[in-house]
């Protein structure tokens, strides 16, 4: 492996950017890298000392290609690490750090390509994009897509380096989650009738979506390449009440959809905003008011959606040998960079069974075949002859 990569990753790997955390050093080392190389770079600051950055390398004109990642990763709290999770560490051929594979190891590759291409004629710009906060709701991505949106810039396509073990993913599921929020009426347990429990309230609610989640279960999508070849959902976290003798005055409900691309889901998040008016709306009125329910959405990630043609799948493809993507049920910010318009493909150094462990590792000989695939794909695609 490159000596470069190694060290850009040791660098990017002794920032602490869990999502809850500043990110902002790790992107001024970034930025940093940049101008050193004389590459422009510009940073698209978000909120508690976050920030994204923009590059271009070459021409500023024209569809160029995308190389793009987050620069935040899941905390180790809790975790049993064998070594510190923000020192880099070889032990046979594998390097742990927190993030070595999801996802910096990726990023340390895009840096290092970057300066190999410095002093190149360019036909294209090659751009590199990282973020923050995907681990969390991806707000880094949809920042910084709606700012180069606004400047009217549209990639030819994006390559997203998640770790796939370096196969190709052309297409995965998007996720959003709610906050079902239901206020009841207070009182002594002993007198039931006179306030209103909203725990109960919410039970009902948890079988409606339930009810529909059963429903997409029992008619999956006709030729999915996905498993399970439907929109799940997931009952994240329930709260509610205050003392075993009091009748519960409020009840939060946090679920989780995952929905299959091309399956309509505010068709099925309006069927459970009916079927809750119905059954739930009734028994509140009494009480209105104070009484009441409501639904928030807490974030919503766009599904990657396969386009007949993608010249960044074709292109990796013609390299890698494989024929026929994966698909996958993770999220990745992909869909926020396929609304720019163009195409998106996730391929990246490191297995996902690796990532958010203890002792997360990515192997050198992935970095490796990472550089030689970066080299091999964007070298014909961007270089003049």
């Amino acid at each position: 492996m490159p000596d470069q990569v190694q060290t850009l990753l040791a660098r990017l790997v002794s920032f602490d950017t869990t999502s809850k955390l500043p990110n902002r050093a790790c992107i001024d080392f970034i930025r940093d890298y940049l101008d050193g190389l004389k590459i422009k770079s510009e940073i698209v600051p978000g909120e508690d000392g976050k920030a994204s950055i923009w590059a271009t390398i070459g021409p500023s004109e024209g569809r160029g290609i995308v190389l793009a990642g987050h620069s935040d990763t899941v905390p180790v709290e809790g975790q049993d690490w064998s070594s510190d999770p923000f020192k880099l560490t070889e032990r046979d051929g594998k390097f742990f750090a927190r993030g070595a594979c999801d996802m910096k190891g990726f990023i340390a590759c895009a840096l290092a390509i970057a300066a190999e291409f410095v002093g190149k004629s360019f036909k294209k710009p090659l751009h590199l994009a990282f973020t923050h906060d995907e681990e969390t709701t991806m707000v880094g991505a949809a920042r910084l897509t709606e700012f180069l949106k606004k400047r009217g810039t549209a990639p030819a396509w994006t390559w997203i380096g998640e770790p796939t073990s370096l196969r190709i993913v052309d297409a995965h599921k998007g996720v959003s989650a709610y906050r079902t929020s239901i206020t009841g009426v207070p009182g002594h347990s002993g007198q039931p009738d006179r306030g209103l429990n909203a725990i109960e309230l919410g039970e009902t609610f948890l079988d409606i979506v339930l009810q529909t989640a059963a429903a997409k279960k029992a008619k999956p999508i006709p030729g999915s390449r996905f498993a399970p070849p439907f929109t799940t959902f997931n009952l994240a976290t329930i709260a509610g009440g205050t003392a075993e003798n009091i009748i519960a005055g409020h009840c939060d409900i946090l679920w989780q959809v995952r929905a299959h691309p091309g399956d309509n889901l505010e068709a099925a998040l309006d069927e459970i905003d009916q079927a809750a008016r119905k059954e739930i709306g009734p028994r509140l009125k009494p009480f209105a008011p104070q009484a009441k329910m409501s639904t928030c959405t807490c974030f919503d990630i766009p599904p990657l959606t396969p386009p007949k043609d993608n010249p960044g799948r074709e292109a990796i493809a013609l390299e890698t040998g494989q024929n026929e993507p994966d698909a996958v049920s993770f999220a990745t910010e992909a869909g926020f960079f396929q609304k720019l318009g163009g195409p998106a493909v996730v391929c990246g150094p490191g297995s996902i069974d690796q990532a958010h462990k203890a002792d997360e590792y990515v192997e050198a000989s992935q970095l490796e075949g990472c550089m030689a695939l970066l080299r091999k794909v964007l070298s014909p695609a961007l270089l003049k002859d």
